[in-house]
């Protein structure tokens, strides 16, 4: 037994050195594979720098334009755009995390533009006019996208997960990291626009502003405007008649026979002249205008048009129709804006009208009431009670509590700290409150409102 023993001592000796050598080689290739991968992340990094430049050269060789060849006409006509900031924004949001994603998730929120003198030497008077409107939109920016890296296919929280293409979404996260908001107008003073309903944090760079315009933005309301259009364009016409009698029966010429129809002109030839008679400045027709001969001709048009009106009634009901080049209708031809037709109704997803994701019940501590009700509006601030914080855009404790519930109830935590982190608490900032709350299942609880240091030492 000792000899069978001994040898099996010996192998397993040698097999512990066999494992350390290949262990201390497992080690050596690591330390390899790391700096070369150091390495390379040097090189693309100094490719990239030489590429930058190289770019930087050619487009600015492509700015000087050469005597023989017509420099300015060819840039957007060949793609290369380029973008001015006309202003930056000044938010109630300055970080990302906590930001709404929508611009109707936080009413209260708040914001401010202002001009660049640099665009318009006179900011306010490219300002002037658009008071008249409730809306803007909003053309911006989203340049805290980092390595402007994106997908074919993202993830919206609201999808809890699943994955949808990306420009059938509004994810920040885009081959052109363009963002649209659309912002209630507050006011407007001198070169800076105040604004409502937003969803841009500090610094965002705006391109463009434009007004909202439900006639031209909406289809639904296009829808409705056509609508009302050719009521009113039938109102006009029943108004019409009305006028030139009062009477019930001359009303009903749409249920005469058209037998009847000479009758009928005569009557009402008899009651226009009775009525004038009584009354001319109600009606509006003169004595020369009743004895002239363009009265009957009037009178013919309204019977036509009225046993037009009631031969199409029953064509309707009896499911025949007449071709428009037969029988035009007048309301179309005197739209001013397109006729839209059904296809005109708005349609959206299913996951944005039902999304995955609940709305959560937000709560406040006594403890963080007690700390927001300590912030003293913006207007109200004072040299008296600057040991107090204030707000900068905010007007009022209520309207902070509401802005927060509106964040906090659209769940803004992505869906890796929804569905996998275990640390429930989540932190983000609102004007010049640091705002720390938990979640739980189906709420979110706010536990402190602190003010921000920064903005603190400052007043």
């Amino acid at each position: 037994m000792s000899p069978s023993c001994d040898c099996c001592g010996e192998y397993i000796n040698k097999l512990n050195q066999q494992v350390s050598v290949m262990r201390k080689e497992i080690k050596n290739l690591r330390q390899m594979l790391d700096s070369a991968v150091k390495a390379h992340r040097k090189h693309l990094t100094s490719v990239q720098v030489a590429v930058s430049r190289i770019g930087s050269s050619e487009d600015k060789k492509e700015q000087t334009p050469s005597p023989s060849s017509p420099a300015p006409q060819a840039g957007l006509e060949q793609g290369n755009i380029q973008t001015v900031p006309i202003g930056y924004i000044s938010s109630c949001f300055s970080m990302k995390n906590g930001t709404p994603r929508q611009p109707t998730v936080c009413g209260p929120s708040r914001a401010q533009l202002r001009l660049r003198q640099s665009v318009f030497n006179n900011p306010e008077h490219a300002l002037e006019g658009l008071q008249q409107y409730s809306h803007v939109w909003i053309i911006f920016l989203f340049h805290k996208n980092g390595h402007l890296s994106y997908k074919a296919k993202v993830k919206p929280p609201r999808l809890n997960g699943q994955r949808v293409g990306v420009y059938s979404t509004r994810s920040p996260h885009r081959p052109n990291a363009l963002g649209l908001t659309l912002a209630t107008l507050d006011k407007i003073e001198g070169d800076t626009v105040h604004l409502l309903d937003i969803d841009m944090i500090a610094g965002t760079p705006v391109l463009d502003i434009k007004p909202y315009i439900p006639q031209y933005d909406c289809p639904d309301t296009r829808i409705n405007l056509d609508l009302l259009q050719q009521d009113s364009d039938t109102d006009q016409q029943n108004a019409t008649i009305m006028s030139l009698n009062k009477e019930t029966s001359i009303l009903n010429l749409n249920e005469d026979s058209d037998t009847d129809a000479q009758f009928n002109i005569e009557r009402l030839e008899d009651d226009v002249g009775i009525l004038a008679s009584e009354d001319k400045s109600e009606t509006g027709i003169s004595e020369q205008f009743l004895q002239s001969k363009d009265l009957r001709n009037l009178l013919e048009e309204v019977q036509t048009f009225v046993t037009q009106e009631d031969t199409s009634q029953r064509g309707c009901e009896s499911k025949s129709r007449v071709s428009d080049s037969e029988k035009p209708n007048p309301s179309a031809l005197n739209v001013d804006h397109p006729c839209y037709g059904e296809e005109a109704y708005t349609t959206i997803a299913g996951w944005i009208r039902e999304p995955p994701v609940a709305s959560l019940d937000v709560r406040f501590t006594p403890h963080a009431e007690k700390q927001l009700a300590e912030f003293l509006p913006s207007h109200l601030s004072g040299p008296s009670e600057s040991d107090r914080p204030s707000f900068k855009f905010l007007r009022s404790p209520e309207e902070a509590a509401a802005a927060i519930k509106g964040v906090l109830s659209a769940d803004p935590r992505s869906v890796y700290r929804r569905s996998r982190c275990r640390d429930r608490l989540f932190f983000f900032t609102l004007d010049t409150a640091d705002i720390t709350c938990w979640f739980g299942q189906g709420f979110a609880e706010v536990l402190q409102v602190r003010p921000v240091e920064r903005h603190f030492a400052s007043v």
